[in-house]
């Protein structure tokens, strides 16, 4: 484990409790592990609509698409 400055071993911070899960719920909902990590770290990012979408059948991967576009995807129109 690699520290950071400022941080302290121990416990995990609020955040980190609360990214864990985000990414637990995402991962039993079907997201793969790194789409799930990625996703839990965006604050802008309704979970709930995710699963939401997930459990109506859409793909977890078209399910983000349609939810958290990345930032570096080409704009149309």
């Amino acid at each position: 484990m690699q520290i950071e400055h400022g941080q302290t071993l121990g416990a995990p911070s609020e955040e980190e409790r609360l990214a864990d899960w985000r990414i637990g719920r995402l991962a039993a909902a079907g997201f793969d592990e790194a789409l799930a990590a990625a996703l839990a770290g965006r604050r802008d990012v309704d979970i709930h609509a995710l699963i939401e979408l997930v459990e109506r059948g859409c793909p977890p991967s078209l399910a983000a698409r349609i939810l958290a576009p990345l930032d570096d995807e080409p704009e149309h129109g």
